[in-house]
């Protein structure tokens, strides 16, 4: 048993090791046709900067290799480059046919630049490989196409839009993978409906430009310099990266808008957008296939070279990432050895050594290491997890008020799921909540000696009748210190509460403490994001003691009775990380009064909240052409 992940890094949940014996766990491998030889040249192309010479073609006797390594496990291939259709027709039909014989070929995909693209390609893929998913790479568009160039330094774009019109007129759909560079942030909603405009396209895939450790040009085996390398170049000349380059607070600015539109023009009834779905399926409990979410990481992708160099994703630095050459590897229990041995996978897990103990790891799935390396975490702190979570934070506000996508901006309110968090009956509380003349059940109330209230009187997380103000136990059931927040929050506001808790010290016990929290269950989607507005309004207006941070977090509470989940939210008062609980506890009833004034200053009306809007992108930002 391969084992490595679990035995020297606590994050096996978040990075999965490869198991030879596992048979059911598919890998994939980026198929290079040709290397990093290319029809155009692209100043930021991560492939070409590796400066290995290319021009050989991967042969059918290596994809057979392929099947024989990974024998009895799910394959899924990507053509890959470079530009995989510089291999030329009769190369590529080869390969299709080859991996057309090996059943354990799942998929078959396509990422190509579409400059070649045409009628006879097409009836090539019909005829070979009916099911083979074509990617197209297209940066929005034209204006957001600047670093896509020829070597003569002239757009390509409108030989990619030519591309894409004809998969319309053959009935074909594909997918397009759009870098994020400054030539489209501020846009992106102007880019997403450019991308949506193509009949064919029924996937669009944002991908952030991080660039910012690059600081040297690509090299030139040719004695005359293309006008592309000059423009390189001359990106290059500036202090603080390539001009191409992004930052991460960037990137998740132009995701949440172009998520926020997607939802809002309707874009998704028919486009799968990403890193918004992966991120939404992550926040309903369900996996990715993505791998910058799913714990099948760099161990589960391999890329072969034509020269038979073989290694992990092609988007690592390379020839660090190298584990072999594919002829001299014997199975799966000697790749994984290699694997264990690699310095740069071992320290790619160590750079996610810190998601273990995240708050958002369920959420974010610890993203890509090969980003976080080019994004060079030594010169910028947190900047990439920021990105992820500020990512997840937004949208989840989408996805709890999609009819005020304002609500994606907020900064205050974050994702923060509780577990447990249920209820027996959420509908049947809600409308008891609504109606004072409905009966209202006997309940149990006992105290324990920490002051919990629950139905057994014990400290910790017990379960605890749910009553309304119209219960004649309502007031005995609410902790003494919690309750200013309650009523500010039930009478003044109007809202109903679905828990709270004034927070519990817990000394002479193996408990952690408890803070002090209210959660608050809106009636619907406009309640909740009036709520969630002034809320922030309320948490930023606060004057608690120093030491002490107001939070206000997006969750989700179970039906017991249904299996079903609705937003809920979640305010609460936390020790900052310089304060210790002894302190927290001193502080805490100053800090709860300073709350439930802010509070009752406030009311739930309007959706504007107290944060800033973003700021427009530099529209003169220098761009290519």
């Amino acid at each position: 048993m391969h084992r490595t992940t679990e035995q020297h890094h606590p994050i096996d949940r978040l990075y999965r090791s490869l198991e030879p014996e596992d048979t059911s766990t598919a890998v994939s491998v980026i198929v290079k046709l040709r290397g990093e030889t290319c029809d155009i040249d692209c100043p930021h192309c991560y492939e070409k900067r590796k400066e290995v010479p290319g021009g050989a073609r991967i042969r059918p006797d290596q994809i057979g290799q392929l099947a024989r390594l990974f024998r009895g496990r799910p394959l899924a291939v990507e053509l890959h480059g470079g530009e995989p259709l510089t291999a030329g027709r009769e190369a590529i039909a080869e390969v299709l046919c080859e991996l057309a014989a090996q059943p354990q070929v799942v998929r078959v995909s396509m990422q190509t630049n579409g400059v070649q693209l045409d009628g006879q390609w097409l009836d090539l893929f019909d005829e070979l490989c009916p099911g083979l998913q074509i990617g197209i790479s297209l940066d929005g568009d034209a204006q957001g196409n600047a670093w896509r160039i020829g070597y003569d330094g002239e757009p390509v774009y409108p030989r990619v839009a030519a591309a894409l019109e004809l998969l319309a007129e053959r009935g074909r759909k594909g997918g397009v993978i759009t870098t994020v560079t400054p030539a489209v942030l501020a846009r992106a909603e102007q880019v997403l409906d450019h991308l949506a405009a193509f009949e064919a396209v029924n996937a669009v895939s944002f991908v952030p430009c991080f660039d910012s450790t690059i600081r040297r040009s690509t090299a030139i085996r040719a004695r005359r310099i293309p006008v592309s390398r000059l423009l390189q170049q001359a990106a290059l000349s500036g202090d603080d990266g390539p001009a191409w380059a992004i930052h991460p607070d960037e990137y998740a600015e132009f995701v949440l808008a172009a998520t926020a539109h997607w939802i809002s023009a309707g874009h998704f009834t028919r486009i799968k957008l990403e890193p918004a779905v992966s991120t939404i399926r992550r926040l309903r409990g369900l996996g990715s296939g993505f791998c910058h979410f799913s714990d099948l990481k760099c161990d589960h992708v391999f890329t072969l070279y034509p020269d038979n160099r073989f290694g992990s994703c092609d988007e690592l630095p390379w020839p660090q990432a190298r584990l072999t050459q594919i002829d001299e590897v014997t199975g799966q229990d000697e790749l994984a050895r290699l694997q264990q041995g690699s310095l740069l996978l071992n320290q790619g897990k160590a750079l996610m050594a810190k998601c273990a103990g995240c708050d958002y790891r369920s959420s974010c799935g610890g993203g890509c290491i090969a980003t976080r390396w080019r994004q060079d975490p030594a010169a910028d702190g947190d900047a990439y997890c920021d990105y992820r979570m500020r990512m997840v934070d937004g949208i989840a506000a989408l996805l709890a008020q999609p009819a005020n996508p304002e609500g994606v901006w907020c900064q205050t309110l974050r994702w923060q799921p509780r577990t447990p968090n249920s209820m027996r009956d959420v509908s049947a509380f809600t409308a008891r909540w609504d109606n004072p003349a409905a009966a209202r059940a006997e309940v149990r109330l006992y105290a324990s000696e920490h002051g919990n209230i629950n139905t057994v009187g014990l400290p910790g997380v017990h379960e605890a009748d749910d009553l309304d103000p119209a219960h004649p136990k309502w007031r005995e059931a609410i902790e003494p210190q919690v309750w200013p927040l309650v009523d500010a929050l039930t009478t003044g506001w109007g809202l109903i509460t679905y828990d709270s808790c004034q927070g519990h010290q817990y000394g002479g016990l193996d408990l952690a403490p408890a803070e002090l929290r209210v959660g608050l269950l809106p009636r619907d989607r406009a309640e909740y994001a009036r709520t969630a507005a002034a809320l922030c309004r309320a948490a930023t207006a606060a004057e608690v003691p120093g030491g002490i941070e107001v939070r206000v977090a997006r969750s989700e509470l179970a039906c017991e009775t249904s299996g079903t989940t609705v937003p809920v939210l979640d305010l609460s008062l936390h020790p900052d990380h310089q304060q210790d609980w002894d302190a927290y506890f001193t502080n805490l009833d100053t800090a709860s009064r300073a709350l439930a004034a802010a509070l009752t200053a406030e009311n739930p009306a309007g959706t504007t909240c107290a944060c800033p809007l973003p700021a427009p992108a530099a529209k003169d930002r220098a761009v290519a052409g």
